[in-house]
C-alpha cells in the first residue's frame, strides 16, 4: 500500500476511519466502476490505488457516505465530512465537465491563491526597502530598475533555479531549470505520436510517444505554477472535450505544438527573467495560452490514469480466462462421459 504521493512524493497523510484503506485524508470513490483515489493534501492530485486493495474501502465508504448527514451532493457528486476529519467525495454518473471542474478546480485554484500571497508579498517587501531607501536618502528613480527585476524575480521566481529533476534512460538524471522551459517545445512525430524536445543543464534530449507525455506531466505544472482561474480551468475542460477526450486532445496540440512552442529566444541564448522580461515569458511550453497549459495536464494525468486502467482490465482478463479454464477442468472431472459427448454433438449442431 503507498503512503506517498505519486505526483509530488508527499504524505499522503492518514485516517482512522478505514481499516482495510488508512491512506490519506481525503478520499474519492466510484462504486459503479470500482475506482478508489487517495487525494494528495499538498498538490490535490488524485492517487488512484492499486485494485487489490479498493473493493473493501469502496463499500465501507458508500455506506459511511449514505449513513453521514453532514453532506453536499449535486446529481452527479457528492462530499461528505467524517468524524475523525476524513473527507469522502463520491462519484455517481458525472458529465465529464463537471467531473474535471471537481478534480482539478482545487489544486488549479490553490496553487493560484498561492502565486497571489506570493505577489502581494513579494510588492510589500519591495515598497518596504524603497520606502527605506527614501528614508536613507535614495532616490527612487534610481532604485525603480532594481525595484522591478527584484519583484519579477520574487513573482517568476529565478531563472536558474532547478524546478525538476527527471530521471532517463541516456542521460541518468537531469536537472531542469526555470529557464529551460522556455526552450523546451512540443512536436509531432511522423507516426503521430507526441515528441517533447527537453532542455536541461548541459545538454538536451528528444522524448517520443509514452516517454515524452510521462516527461511532459513532470515539467508541465511547473509552467502552470500560478494555477488558474474558474474561467480558465472552465476553458481547459472545454478544449478537452470538444477535441472527444483526453486521447483527442493530446493529438491536436502535437500538430500545433511545434507553432506554438517555438523558442523566441535565439539557440545558444540563456533565457533569463531579469534580461528578457515578458518575451522570455512566452517562449517554449511558456508560450502556451493558459487554458491549453492547464488542459495539457489535465489530458496527461487522465491519460495516464486510464492506461493503467487499462493494465488492470488486462489483468482481469487473464485472471478469467485461467480461472475459467481450471473452473472447466473441475466441471469436467465431476460430468459422465456420455453427457459430455452429448455436450459436443450439440456444439457440433
Amino acid at each position: 500500500m503507498f503512503s506517498t504521493c505519486l505526483f509530488c512524493n508527499r504524505s499522503l497523510g492518514a485516517n482512522e476511519t478505514f481499516e482495510t484503506f488508512p491512506v490519506g485524508k481525503r478520499l474519492a470513490f466510484d462504486a459503479a466502476k470500482g475506482r478508489l483515489w487517495v487525494v494528495c493534501p499538498s498538490c490535490e492530485r488524485w492517487n488512484l490505488s492499486p485494485l487489490e486493495e479498493r473493493w473493501d474501502t469502496i463499500e465501507e465508504a458508500e455506506r459511511l457516505y449514505r449513513d453521514t448527514r453532514t453532506r453536499v451532493a449535486t446529481d452527479n457528486i457528492g462530499l461528505a465530512r467524517l468524524r475523525g476529519g476524513t473527507t469522502l467525495v463520491r462519484i455517481g454518473e458525472p458529465l465529464r465537465p463537471e467531473f474535471a471542474a471537481w478534480r482539478y478546480g482545487d489544486q488549479f485554484g490553490r496553487r493560484r491563491r498561492n502565486q497571489l500571497l506570493i505577489a502581494g508579498g513579494a510588492v510589500a517587501a519591495v515598497g518596504g526597502l524603497m520606502i527605506g531607501g527614501a528614508v536613507a536618502g535614495v532616490s527612487i528613480a534610481g532604485f525603480g530598475g532594481v525595484a522591478t527585476n527584484l519583484t519579477r524575480f520574487l513573482v517568476q521566481g529565478g531563472a536558474e533555479q532547478v524546478v525538476a529533476k527527471i530521471p532517463t534512460d541516456a542521460h541518468g538524471v537531469v536537472h531542469v531549470r526555470r529557464r529551460h522551459l522556455g526552450e523546451t517545445t512540443i512536436d509531432r512525430t511522423p507516426a503521430g505520436e507526441m515528441a517533447l524536445h527537453l532542455r536541461f543543464k548541459n545538454g538536451s534530449a528528444d522524448f517520443v510517444g509514452r516517454e515524452a507525455e510521462k516527461v511532459a506531466a513532470i515539467v508541465i505544472p511547473k509552467v502552470n505554477r500560478f494555477g488558474g482561474k474558474k474561467e480558465t480551468i472552465t476553458q481547459a475542460v472545454a478544449e478537452i472535450e470538444q477535441r472527444g477526450g483526453s486521447e483527442g486532445y493530446l493529438d491536436s496540440l502535437t500538430r500545433i505544438g511545434r507553432t506554438l512552442t517555438r523558442p523566441s529566444v535565439p539557440s545558444g541564448k540563456r533565457w533569463n527573467a531579469s534580461r528578457d522580461g515578458r518575451q522570455a515569458m512566452k517562449s517554449g511550453l511558456f508560450a502556451l495560452p493558459r487554458e491549453y497549459s492547464l488542459a495539457l495536464e489535465m489530458a496527461l494525468h487522465e491519460e495516464a490514469e486510464r492506461r493503467a486502467m487499462q493494465g488492470e482490465l488486462n489483468e482481469l482478463e487473464t485472471a478469467w480466462r485461467e480461472a475459467e479454464e481450471i473452473a472447466g477442468i473441475a466441471d469436467s472431472l465431476l460430468v459422465p462421459a456420455d453427457v459430455n459427448e452429448a455436450f459436443e454433438k450439440l456444439k457440433g449442431r
